[in-house]
């Protein structure tokens, strides 16, 4: 059923209130254009962030929080990190972030649960870690006023968001180096592959003097990555 047709039918009903959750793809305009296309129907619409794929998308849902600040937005925690240990660190970004609430999956015995058993949490682990989460939020505003850190810590969500995906690519990327040195190994070719490199820095300048970064910046990183790759192929 497309949105549309579901703004069809909530005509035919008393709906109170309506809840729309992020597209599955970091997609603002689609979501910005879904809440919309229901506000037409007249019933009162919130937005409810998950992520996407288990990733934060904090990007997407700041420039929706920018764009119509007078919708109200919830957060998953649940479906946003797809596992049960990490939605009290997330809960905490409901104050931080400046948003309106949270939906969160909770089951008594989690572990019997039809669905989605890994990221659920217990009555009993909820009640403990809200009063934590509570009592740091009330601390936080009293130091420096929400109101005023918000969009800062909104960037901060997104650099987090953005290293933790630089780290993971770059630990992926030894990984490959490492499988790479075992093949080397195997057929004699020496780690230290000079023209290679070369290649490869003259691509990645290139590529970086499109896209704003300083030459020195990049060769100098590039560098590190390299020095670190033949280390892993030792």
């Amino acid at each position: 059923m497309t949105v549309q047709e579901i703004a069809d039918e909530i005509d035919k009903h008393a709906i109170k209130g309506i809840f729309i959750k992020n597209p599955v793809n970091a997609d603002s305009d689609l979501w910005l254009g879904n809440i919309e296309r229901l506000e037409k129907t007249g019933v009162p619409v919130a937005a409810i962030h998950r992520g996407c794929n288990h990733h934060p998308c904090w990007y997407m849902a700041h420039q929706v929080r920018l764009r119509r600040p007078d919708i109200p937005m919830l957060l998953d925690p649940s479906h946003m990190s797809g596992k049960a240990s990490a939605v009290p660190q997330l809960i905490t970004k409901i104050a931080s972030l400046g948003l309106d609430g949270a939906m969160i999956e909770v089951h008594y015995k989690p572990e019997e649960a039809l669905s989605d058993s890994v990221q659920q949490i217990t009555p009993t682990f909820l009640r403990d870690n809200l009063d934590v989460i509570l009592s740091q939020s009330s601390l936080t505003s009293e130091i420096c006023p929400a109101d005023e850190m918000k969009e800062l810590n909104w960037l901060r969500a997104e650099i987090d968001e953005l290293d933790d995906n630089l780290w993971e690519t770059i630990a992926n990327r030894m990984n490959v180096s490492k499988r790479i040195g075992e093949w080397k190994k195997a057929h004699g070719v020496s780690p230290l592959q000079p023209e290679r490199y070369q290649q490869i820095v003259e691509q990645r300048t290139e590529w970086a003097a499109h896209n704003g970064l300083e030459h020195g910046f990049v060769v100098q990183l590039l560098n590190a990555i390299h020095e670190q790759s033949l280390r892993m192929q030792e």
